[in-house]
């Protein structure tokens, strides 16, 4: 295993991370360009993971800077219809297993446009969200969910509590990988969770990412990648116990989990804790030759899908692309796809269309686009909601169109 002194583990502060796939140099997944081409030199910066081997934290160190990024940017959660019918499911099941009322306080850490907490908020119990991107947090305030436009970190937490006090229940949903510091971060869930209060927190699941080679899946915006080996590591160090876990069908697979305070004797740990920890290490989540290996099945996926969709463009078939994705940007840039291949993506986020993919600068239109081009093939990149899509899209086979998923695996469905 060769290691990089260079570089230091953002979790345990150790030297000698182990580099393994590299995706090359790219824009910000989310850094849309405009179609007039203004912006025909983007800036990109190396993409790439390293593994800790003392903790085994697996982490992208070559990009610094989460306020670049949260600035404008541009994912609204409630564009998802599967994902507003998950957040409802959540907070009922939530309401009642922590028996949570109009005296209770929910606070939810990036809280995007409040597609979570509207449904606590229906039901009468206070809320708070903290959102770290100011046009996301002013559409949150426009659906009358109280938001507080900050990075969220210990000292933020001291300021939530003197305003309000701390949390019965306190959310933070796919954030974690987009914290630079996670030591402030969690130290800043700790002090703000409630004595009895529960701590839920959602990533992407490591393991699924790994097993399934969803290389689409890393991009800058993502400072670390999670599982419960690592996760429990950090937020033990911090006086947090994980007491429950669940895997969740969402982001093409993520792990939720319960935390409560150490000294909170009421939450005893479910026996899944001990066998997800079995299945990551019978895995070889802790070794680093399982990274080496996913390495060299991504650089054998890269070829099989340029190789199909090479083959799409010599039959003189047509092929557009839908959704304009975060993972949508590293699959194009990595796989060397540009407007030849696909002429345009669709994208049912007003502020995305009109605009262009960072790197490939593919155009991003209304999905109406596409009964207009009427194309053989339609690409879904965000095939974690390809169900969803494929309904939305079914008129395609009127003039028996295709749908093509590259991830996990190439169909043609």
């Amino acid at each position: 295993m060769t290691v990089d002194q260079n570089k230091v583990c953002r979790l345990c502060q150790s030297n000698g991370v182990a580099p393994f796939l590299d995706l090359g140099s790219m824009p910000l997944a989310n850094s849309f360009v405009p179609l007039n081409g203004a912006c025909l030199k983007e800036p990109v910066y190396p993409l790439r993971l390293f593994f800790c081997p003392k903790c085994y934290l697996v982490q992208q160190l070559d990009f610094q800077s989460p306020r670049s990024i949260f600035a404008d940017y541009p994912y609204y959660s409630s564009h998802s219809h599967s994902l507003l019918e998950q957040s409802r499911i959540f907070a009922d099941t939530a309401i009642n297993q922590f028996s949570l009322n109009r005296s209770s306080r929910v606070i939810e850490i990036a809280s995007n446009d409040g597609y979570l907490l509207q449904y606590f908020q229906k039901a009468g119990i206070p809320c708070l969200g903290v959102e770290a991107s100011p046009q996301i947090a002013l559409e949150a305030e426009r659906k009358k969910i109280p938001t507080l436009n900050r990075y969220f970190d210990f000292e933020i937490a001291s300021e939530l509590i003197s305003n309000g006090g701390p949390a019965d229940l306190l959310i933070a949903n796919n954030v974690l990988a987009h914290v630079d510091d996670l030591n402030s971060f969690v130290r800043g869930l700790k002090e703000l969770l409630a004595p009895e209060g529960v701590l839920t927190v959602e990533f992407q699941y490591l393991l699924r990412l790994i097993m399934r080679d969803e290389f689409d899946q890393i991009y800058h915006e993502h400072f670390s990648y999670f599982c419960l080996l690592t996760a429990e590591r950090i937020f033990k160090k911090h006086g947090l116990r994980v007491f429950d876990a669940e895997e969740l069908h969402a982001q093409g697979g993520s792990l939720r989990i319960y935390l409560c305070h150490d000294q909170n004797a009421d939450r005893q740990a479910t026996p899944q804790i001990d066998e997800f920890l079995s299945s990551e290490r019978q895995f070889g989540l802790d070794q680093f030759k399982t990274y080496q290996d996913f390495d060299e099945r991504v650089k054998a996926k890269r070829k099989t899908i340029v190789s199909a969709l090479d083959e799409i463009k010599r039959k003189g078939q047509t092929l557009v692309g839908y959704g304009a994705p975060a993972k949508a940007s590293t699959f194009l840039n990595y796989c060397g796809v540009d407007r030849g291949t696909i002429p345009f993506t669709a994208d049912i986020n007003p502020y995305k269309q009109g605009r262009a993919m960072p790197g490939s600068q593919i155009p991003i239109r209304h999905p109406d686009a596409i009964r207009e081009a009427m194309p053989d093939y339609v690409l879904i990149f965000p095939w974690n909601i390809q169900e969803e899509i494929m309904t939305q899209l079914a008129y395609i086979r009127e003039w028996d169109g295709h749908f093509i998923v590259a991830i996990p695996s190439f169909r043609i469905l």
